[in-house]
């Protein structure tokens, strides 16, 4: 592999005229390639630091320090030319929080090469590699974009990140189309853009996100949930890293204990008399609503995944998903997800409908599915 010998050409905004001339300049490209550098060490919200975007051989830098968005870079946004990313949730919230708009429609090219190959999640300077045998420098991925001047390494590095995304994408789209997956990818990118505009509902089911949830009872779960809940909100209004509040850890802990009073709280390992000062009164107040909370309307009990039903239906489940993906050259993750994978072993397991997938993966799975659970013993 050899490094990149490329010497990308970029300009430099920093004014609204000139963000404006540069997204005139690319306003009827069909396929534009955008990326951003951003600061989140001790806020919640990404802090924008610097954004790219090409429709060519020149990239444009925007310095979101000083300028704010303008109404021609926010309509290029949403305008019909497809937008390039790479593993872009993180790059979503930035352009939410600047823009105030999501660029769309998407295309993530990590997700993309995921549907034509076994890596679901390669960064981006290994898909350079892979596709180019060229290797992007690395060296200011973590040099501090806030700081100005930017030197011109970091331009650099900032330009050949757009600039190759386009070269990357018009590889991929070609072996997509051979292969008959361009849909698939496009239902997939319309997915993270449906999620990234849904955050107070994401907020109500962060709990769902915890490996061990199944080691509590209905009404521990109900206090995580409303822990976890409450936590997310809070982070936001006062825009601090999650566990600069209180980390899942501790409060999946709280949940377990399920204290009464201050004392028991401060019984529960990890945490401080600061945290009892500061947030003692709530969350000792949702444990109690997590108590009184009616029967009724108790989160389902998860099962163990390690008891033997459990198991036995999860890896049937895993084998038809594994042979499908073998079959198309693809991760198996990109078939389902583990967590899909157990919604449909517990609803099995509670007589529920099932939640089979829909669109391309269910055309692919579904039969397989429900022959591989009309197998298994009752």
């Amino acid at each position: 592999m050899l490094l990149s010998s490329l010497t990308p050409v970029f300009q430099w905004l920093d004014t609204p005229d000139a963000l404006d001339a540069a997204c005139e300049q690319v306003a009827d490209a069909s396929v534009i390639a955008l990326d951003t550098e951003f600061f989140r060490e001790n806020t919640f919200f990404p802090v924008p630091a610097l954004l790219q975007f090409t429709a060519g051989e020149e990239a444009y830098l925007i310095d979101p320090v000083a300028v704010p968005c303008t109404k021609k870079f926010r309509a290029l946004l949403e305008n019909s030319a497809i937008k390039l990313l790479h593993a872009c949730s993180e790059d979503l919230e930035v352009f939410q929080c600047w823009a105030g708009v999501l660029p769309t429609p998407l295309v993530d090219t990590q997700v993309a090469q995921g549907f034509l190959g076994e890596n679901p999640s390669m960064g981006y300077q290994k898909l350079v590699e892979f596709w180019f045998d060229e290797t992007l420098p690395k060296e200011e991925t973590r040099s501090n974009w806030l700081v100005r001047p930017l030197t011109p390494a970091q331009c650099h590095y900032a330009a050949l990140d757009v600039i190759y995304l386009l070269k990357v994408w018009g590889l991929q789209a070609e072996k997509l189309a051979v292969l008959g997956r361009r849909e698939w990818v496009d239902a997939e990118c319309a997915i993270l853009i449906e999620q990234a505009g849904r955050s107070v509902e994401n907020d109500q089911q962060w709990y769902t996100r915890q490996r061990q949830l199944w080691r509590l009872m209905p009404r521990q779960m109900e206090a995580y949930r409303l822990m976890t809940t409450w936590r997310e909100g809070e982070t936001r209004r006062r825009d601090l890293p999650r566990n600069w509040l209180i980390s899942d850890k501790l409060l999946f802990a709280i949940a377990e204990k399920m204290p009464g009073n201050r004392f028991e709280l401060a019984e529960v390992e990890g945490v401080k008399p600061v945290l009892i000062k500061k947030e003692g009164d709530t969350l000792l107040a949702m444990v109690k609503q997590a108590q009184h909370c009616e029967e009724s309307a108790l989160p389902v009990r998860w099962p163990d995944p390690m008891h033997p039903t459990f198991k036995t239906r999860f890896k049937a489940l895993k084998k038809v998903i594994t042979a499908k993906a073998d079959d198309l050259g693809m991760a198996p993750e990109m078939l389902m997800r583990r967590r899909d994978i157990e919604t449909l072993v517990m609803q099995d397991l509670a007589r529920e409908p099932y939640s089979l997938p829909s669109g391309w993966r269910g055309e692919c799975l579904n039969t397989a599915l429900v022959q591989a659970f009309e197998e298994l013993p009752s």
